[in-house]
Parts: C-alpha cells; structure tokens; sequence
C-alpha cells in the first residue's frame, strides 16, 4: 500500500493497525497538506448492508465541525478499498500521556472539557461516537484535544440497525485480552449489556477516560472481557478521593455522576457536564471550595429523594397527599372510623410495596433456575449471586437481561447487582449454601438447607 495513490491521496507510511482497519499517514495532493487515512477491512466492504450503512455515518459525522474532532475529509472507494480521510493530527494520545504521567488534574480536566464540549455538539445532531477512549483522543503539541475515529465505532455492530446482538459480544469476548479490553473498559453498562445506545453512553465513557486520566488506572477492570463487562455492570467504581486523598471532591462528584448503572442516573446533557467541569477548573486554578448552585442542591436532593421514596418522586407526591387527608381526617370533624379506614388500607399497600424487592428477586431465581448451567441462587441485600456450571457470555447476556427486568420493576430504592461465578470450589459452595438467602439449588449440587439454617 506504501506508495500506492487512492484518489488524490498518495499513501506515505502505515501509522497503526485497529480492528476495523489499517491507518496510513497519506499526502492530499491537491491540497498539499497531511491525512490520515484509514483503509477498512475487506470483510467491512464486501457486506452491502454494512457498507452502506458506514458511508452514510461517515458522511454524518464529516457534518460535525468542532475543534475537538479530528475531521473527516472524504469517504470514497476505488477498486474494491474502501477508504476514509481524516485530519491528521500530531501529538501524543491520552492513553500515551498517562502511561507517561504527564497529566495532572487540571490537565486532564482541561482535555475532558474539550472532548464533552465537541461530543456535546455531535450529540446535538443526534450523532453518538459509541467507542469514546483514551486511545481515541489526542493531544497536539499546542495542548489541544482531538477526538478521533468518530462515527466508526457503529462498524463494531452487526448487520442489524438498533439492537447488538449477543453474537457480536460473544466474538468479542473470545478475543484475545489484549486487543479487546482497550475497547471494553469504555463500555457503558448498557453497552456491556448489548442494549440500544444514545448520548448517555457517551458520557459514561468519558467518565471512564476522565477517571483514567486523574488516577492513572482504568475504573472498571477484570481477568477477561466478559469480567469487565460484569465489572461494568454491576460493581460499583472505587471514588476517585480513596485512590489520590488530594484530588478536589469535586471532582468525585462529577464522575460518580457521569458513571451510573443507569443512563438516566447520568448527566442528561453533554452541555450540563461540559458546564460542571467548566467550573471545577475554575475552582481548581484559583484555590477556591466548591459551592453548589441552588439548582445543584435541588438536583441532588431529588435524585436522593427517588432512592429512598417507593416510586420515587410520584411516590413523594403519594406521602405528601396521604399525609394531608390524613391531617384532614384528624383535625376536622371526621368520624374515627374514616381515620382507621384510611390507616387498614394504607398499611396494607405500604407492606406491598416495601416487600416487591424480595418477590422480584425471587422470580428472578425462578426464571434463572431453569437454566441447565445453573447451580445455585443466593441473595445478601441487595447483590444476588448465581453459582454457574460455566459462564458463557450468553448465559452473562440472559440473566443480565433477567435483572433489567427486576431493576426497571423496583418502586424505589437502588439497584439489585448480579455476581455470577464459575470458580467456586464445593467446600466455598457448601460454606454458601449454609447462610441465609439461598433461592434455589440444583438437585445434583447438594441438598437445600433446612429452614433453621
């Protein structure tokens, strides 16, 4: 390819490999000036569907015009090579700044403003990256960010235009760790799930690149894909302020809000972040402590509120109601019988909620038993861990699936987490399986436990 013309581009030397491609630095002829261009893969162009629809997110994103995206200058063919032309842009990428720790936090708070401010006007053409990481942002020479491969990451998905399909996760997951795990670690949950994305999973992998950039570690992290998938998730990040006790706690603030289990748990808007980071910089290059607006205050008191209310803010508003023909009743001339009336039925549907948790825990149980692989169920609080034979990635997407269900039924209070092992000896399974909170056991494992244990 070294030498070989494609258009008006004349290719001068390979940059680097990826999973969609090669990227070669090439020499706009007519133009005079450096590209990069990136050669697709053979498997890419000779799917009709897929070529299509590359071409048509490629010419999306060549609409985006900010100076935090790398731009794309053309998307063409010639002779059966499918081709794209970017910026070429010098520097180093924040994935090589950290391993080299050149970043501190008001460095990498600088970087993350510009990469949410250039995603936030991608995101208000209704254009989503997917596949937001550290090796996809550069730094120039002159400190600026540069979000590259945009609009690519769809590339990663099958034939199909909403959905992943589990095929798609499970081929990833048995890559190799080392050329998968880059790619994974950024994944939002919903993501990791193989569920439909939007602007949201954005902001969660920018979270993810900001934690990487303040503390030099990757939030979320396991053996294999398929447990950092699970990390994702379920498990919940380590703050920020326990890895480095001097960061501003502000800075905690904004990323457990970027990395929610929940994309409506997240910022809603790019802008809103890009307007929160804005003024931690502020804070952290004059010294000063964090003072929330009154509409912050208001925002956390709410988000509060609905995990510790059932129903959340509708039931805040159910509380509210009760409580004042309750007053009613008691204060006026209302006959006895009408207070005691309103407490039998109330009583009654306050028991009914508190206890939905446990009955949506068990049908989980239930539905999860009928699968062969299956050894046992337990619940502790809120995490629910499932003994497995083996855990194939299909088995991780359907019981997934099986605890979105539980989650999206829950009236209040936080999410239920699921933790399936493959690795448990007989003796850790037995020693299990004698505390409270067993489900179900499969009749081969081992005998269930009497109701006294």
């Amino acid at each position: 390819m070294i030498g070989k013309k494609l258009k008006h581009y004349e290719v001068e030397e390979l940059i680097g490999k990826g999973g969609m491609g090669v990227v070669y630095r090439a020499r706009d002829i007519r133009l005079g000036r450096p590209v990069a261009l990136k050669v697709l893969k053979e498997e890419i162009t000779s799917d009709a569907d897929r070529k299509k629809r590359f071409l048509h997110e490629a010419r999306s994103a060549s609409a985006v015009t900010h100076p935090a995206i790398a731009q794309v200058y053309d998307v063409d063919e010639v002779d059966g090579t499918l081709f794209i032309a970017l910026e070429f842009v010098e520097g180093a990428t924040v994935r090589q700044l950290i391993k080299d720790r050149e970043l501190d936090v008001l460095g990498a708070v600088e970087i993350a403003i510009q990469a949410a401010d250039g995603m936030s006007q991608a995101h208000e053409k209704g254009i989503v990256h997917r596949d937001l990481k550290s090796d996809n942002i550069m730094v120039t020479r002159q400190g600026h960010a540069k979000i590259l491969d945009f609009g690519l990451a769809k590339l990663l998905d099958t034939g199909q235009s909403s959905d992943a399909h589990p095929s798609m996760i499970e081929t990833m997951a048995q890559t190799q760790v080392g050329t998968v795990m880059g790619t994974v670690a950024y994944m939002s949950p919903e993501q990791a799930r193989g569920k439909t994305l939007d602007h949201r999973s954005d902001i969660f992998s920018i979270g993810v690149v900001l934690y990487e950039m303040v503390t030099g570690e990757l939030p979320f992290k396991g053996d294999s894909p398929l447990d950092t998938m699970h990390a994702i998730a379920f498990e919940e990040v380590r703050p920020v302020t326990v890895i480095r006790r001097d960061v501003h706690p502000e800075v905690q603030r904004i990323l457990s809000r970027c990395l929610r289990k929940r994309p409506e748990d997240r910022y809603q808007s790019t802008q809103k972040l890009v307007e929160d980071l804005k003024r931690l910089k502020s804070h952290l290059e004059t010294g000063s402590q964090t003072t929330l607006t009154l509409r912050d205050r208001v925002e956390d008191a709410l988000e509060w509120l609905r995990f510790s209310m059932p129903f959340g803010l509708p039931g805040i508003a159910a509380v509210i109601i009760f409580s004042v023909l309750l007053g009613y009743l008691l204060f006026s001339e209302a006959e006895v019988g009408s207070v005691i009336a309103l407490l039998l039925i109330g009583v009654p549907v306050y028991r009914f909620i508190r206890n939905r948790k446990a009955r949506m825990i068990q049908r989980f149980a239930n539905k999860a038993s009928k699968l062969p692989e299956i050894q046992a169920v337990t619940v502790r609080e809120n995490l629910v861990t499932v003994i497995a034979d083996r855990s194939s990635t299909n088995l991780f997407i359907r019981l997934n699936s099986y605890m979105d269900h539980v989650n999206k039924k829950l009236f209040y209070g936080g999410p239920v987490e699921l933790l399936i092992r493959d690795d448990m000896n007989r003796e850790e399974l037995e020693t299990l399986l004698r505390e409270p909170g067993v489900r179900y056991v499969r009749q081969d494992v081992i005998a269930p436990p009497s109701a006294d244990s």
